[in-house]
């Protein structure tokens, strides 16, 4: 049977309904996933088109998968953490959701404070155990939205629900059913998508909750989630790990639209990023993510990456603030407590610092040569040096440069007299043995040492 294509405006074949596959035995994928030796990536040179949404955007995870996996976050904490994410995604609303737990008189606390705010976005949802009387509480609550696990690989529902697939399927409608009488949107969290039978269970499943939706007026959002990192970008790849295959089939073969479906991932195999992405070219119009990355095991998609993978993709960063990003640092740093690895992208230690000379000697001709970007303008981060065994006259000179904020005309070259003291003394503390870098404090004094008051600190 042929029909028009609402998303592509062209005459197809009527796509095929899968019916559930209710297996005596759990398909738990071992050609690809045999416990003993790496998980293996098949490729069947299938190709799916690029799909990308009109609009694409953020929803986070900070508050919920994030605190999941540190100290659990005071009131304040959650309420600043909460304002920061809010002047993050700007007025546009590019980070546009954020979830909160609601089990606790202090998780409820915090959240009621967090409406109280008043801000527009990102708009608070719930995560819930999947029971009418956590629905009643949303509904109470006034929120409008709520995530509930609706786990879908074998892996779960053979071997931790103890359930055959069609258990599985009719014990997940009966909850979506409760969220409807409930007046609340359910958000289904696939969980362990990237191990599921795809055509066997998820696809029949999500058709069943599509029906659903449409008899109860309500919709249904579709949440997949790699939850164990499996999934990768590459486009040939096969099911059940080809990130851009679950998007596509749950959008041709379950008719999800973009706008309702989300993509969450974890990074176990170091593909958190490019999956996400993945997932927003083929058709998916929100990745679910967390700040710094803070989430279960290896942690979440870091949601400061898709702010600047969003401005690479868009040509704009459409009202977001990623100096906030440096403030949302500081504060896990200073207030929280939470030890970023110095190597992290936009927000480690390290990351746009150099130690060695050659690069030094660049950053002192033009910061372009050795910064990804204008890290001052876009983080409030100038390029950095750290002074050791390999900075040389170069990177003396830059560090003297920035530390004191010297303006043009004031900057020292490297051949500066100062410059070629504090390099003679620097030489000697490592032919001494020394094996660290120089502390801020030990450069400034000597620094005072050689030159007095020439340079004070702006």
């Amino acid at each position: 049977m042929l029909e028009i294509s609402s998303r592509t405006n062209l005459l197809e074949q009527k796509s095929y309904k899968y019916s559930l596959q209710d297996v005596q035995e759990p398909n738990l994928q071992r050609d690809i996933y045999s416990y003993g030796t790496v998980p293996k990536v098949a490729f069947n040179h299938r190709r799916v088109p690029m799909n990308m949404p009109e609009d694409i955007w953020i929803t986070d995870t900070s508050l919920r998968d994030g605190q999941q996996s540190v100290e659990p976050y005071s009131v304040d904490q959650i309420v600043n953490i909460y304002k920061l994410l809010s002047k993050l995604g700007g007025p546009y609303g590019v980070i546009r959701q954020t979830e909160f737990f609601i089990y606790s008189k202090k998780d409820r606390e915090a959240l009621e404070k967090c409406m109280a705010l008043d801000l527009k976005f990102p708009e608070i949802t719930s995560w819930i155990r999947a029971n009418k009387e956590d629905f009643r509480l949303v509904k109470e609550l006034g929120i409008r939205e709520t995530g509930v696990l609706v786990s879908c690989s074998d892996y779960h529902i053979f071997k931790k629900m103890k359930m055959t697939r069609s258990q599985a399927l009719e014990h997940y409608l009966s909850v979506v059913k409760d969220a409807f009488d409930a007046g609340v949107v359910p958000r289904c969290h696939l969980e362990d998508i990237t191990r599921a039978d795809f055509y066997g269970f998820v696809v029949p499943f999500v058709n069943e909750l599509q029906a659903l939706s449409r008899e109860a007026g309500i919709p249904v959002k579709i949440r997949a989630c790699d939850t164990m990192g499996y999934g990768v970008p590459y486009t040939e790849a096969a099911m059940p790990r080809s990130v851009a295959g679950i998007i596509y089939g749950l959008q041709h073969y379950s008719d999800v639209p973009s706008e309702l479906l989300e993509w969450h991932g974890h990074n176990d195999f170091y593909k958190a990023v490019p999956n996400a992405t993945t997932a927003w070219l083929y058709g998916a119009s929100a990745v679910n993510c967390s700040l710094l990355g803070i989430g279960e095991r290896t942690g979440n998609i870091p949601l400061e990456a898709m702010v600047f993978e969003y401005a690479s993709l868009r040509g704009s960063l459409d009202g977001m603030d990623p100096t906030v990003i440096t403030e949302i640092a500081d504060y896990f740093a200073h207030e929280i407590g939470y030890e970023i690895p110095v190597m992290t992208p936009f927000v480690g230690q390290n990351f746009n610092v150099t130690r060695a000379g050659i690069h030094a000697d660049g950053l002192l001709k033009d910061p372009e040569i050795y910064t990804i970007f204008d890290t001052e303008k876009l983080l409030n981060r100038p390029a950095s040096v750290e002074i050791g065994k390999s900075s040389g006259l170069a990177g003396i000179a830059y560090w003297i440069n920035q530390h004191y904020r010297l303006p043009e005309g004031e900057k020292v070259q490297k051949t500066d007299p100062l410059v070629c003291q504090l390099k003679d003394w620097v030489d000697a503390e490592y032919e001494a043995g020394r094996q660290t870098v120089l502390s801020t404090k030990e450069l400034e004094d000597k620094i005072h040492s050689l030159s007095g008051d020439r340079f004070q600190k702006r």
